[in-house]
């Protein structure tokens, strides 16, 4: 009876993975909002009878100290399966070249992405960490994008989304610390996993953002020449899962998993980027991979 939690679960791709999760009747499914009524009114439309809710801000410490005596009472005082879906991409930046931006919208965008996408994935991980020392299980997953991967936005051009892109990047860097001060000594798995270009079809995107997309769309056609589309949330979260199920702390700690959408792999000179999907376990270590993944987060707004 594995037990979940999922920050950011109040709709989008965090909301996909309650239902996902909570159609096994054996999972304990947990999700961090920071509405929590409004949440729940959506599990009893949906008829998901068997999702725990919590209520925090990531970036509240003593809030999350909180969640996790919570957690324990629901679990018995562990928890297997962290992931980290939480984040702001704010609409200022998000289709803006990074010249675009006044010197004002760049650094609070800056301050506020990475205080989110960075300090609060840290909190979250902190104040539950003794929970998943306890653990069957014992991963904690960041929902990354390929966004932060340097050598894809040097290639391709991608000049918007900068504050997200960069506090992404820096995320993948903190699970990349975790790896190295506990994956080994406490056998945890930290991992960063792209969901891929994932529709979202409770959006009416404005007249720019449109565009946005559609420019962003063309210049993954050129990484990407097979790439037919986005896929559904419910697609995204069961590939992500099949990842996360195979993946363990000696093979696949430290790195940046991009799950894919169209089934072709695209070869990246990146050291934090490896190919997974249909072919997790298979790949040698030094084989670096990346997949058409793109914009994993298109909530415009903190995603809790």
């Amino acid at each position: 009876m594995p037990s979940y939690l999922i920050t950011g679960a109040s709709r989008g791709l965090g909301y996909a993975w309650l239902k996902q999760l909570s159609s096994n009747p054996t999972n304990i499914v947990i999700g961090l909002v920071r509405n929590k009524d409004t949440t729940q009114n959506r599990l009893v439309d949906d008829n998901l009878t068997n999702v725990h809710l919590v209520c925090a801000d990531i970036t509240d410490v003593k809030a999350l100290q909180t969640v996790a005596e919570q957690v324990s009472k629901i679990t018995g005082g562990s928890l297997d399966i962290l992931i980290n879906n939480a984040a702001i991409l704010s609409p200022n930046s998000a289709f803006n070249s990074i010249v675009d931006l006044s010197p004002e919208v760049l650094e609070e965008n800056i301050l506020d992405s990475c205080r989110t996408n960075v300090a609060g994935v840290a909190h979250t991980i902190n104040a539950l960490l003794p929970l998943i020392r306890k653990g069957r299980e014992k991963k904690v997953m960041l929902i990354s994008t390929l966004l932060s991967d340097m050598d894809f936005v040097s290639r391709f051009a991608i000049d918007n989304a900068t504050p997200y892109s960069v506090s992404k990047a820096a995320a993948n860097l903190l699970m990349a610390k975790y790896h190295a001060a506990l994956g080994a000594t406490d056998g945890i798995l930290f991992m960063a996993i792209s969901p891929g270009v994932v529709s979202k079809p409770d959006m009416t995107p404005t007249v720019d953002e449109a565009e946005g997309r559609r420019k962003m769309a063309d210049k993954l056609k050129s990484y990407a020449p097979h790439f037919t589309g986005p896929v559904t949330m419910e697609e995204s979260v069961r590939m992500q899962l099949e990842v996360i199920d195979k993946a363990t702390v000696e093979t696949y700690g430290r790195l940046l998993t991009v799950s894919w959408s169209s089934g072709y792999d695209f070869p990246l000179t990146s050291a934090t980027s490896v190919c997974s999907g249909k072919v997790l376990g298979s790949i040698p270590r030094e084989t670096i991979f990346c997949t058409c993944a793109l914009y994993c987060q298109m909530e415009f707004h903190r995603v809790l």
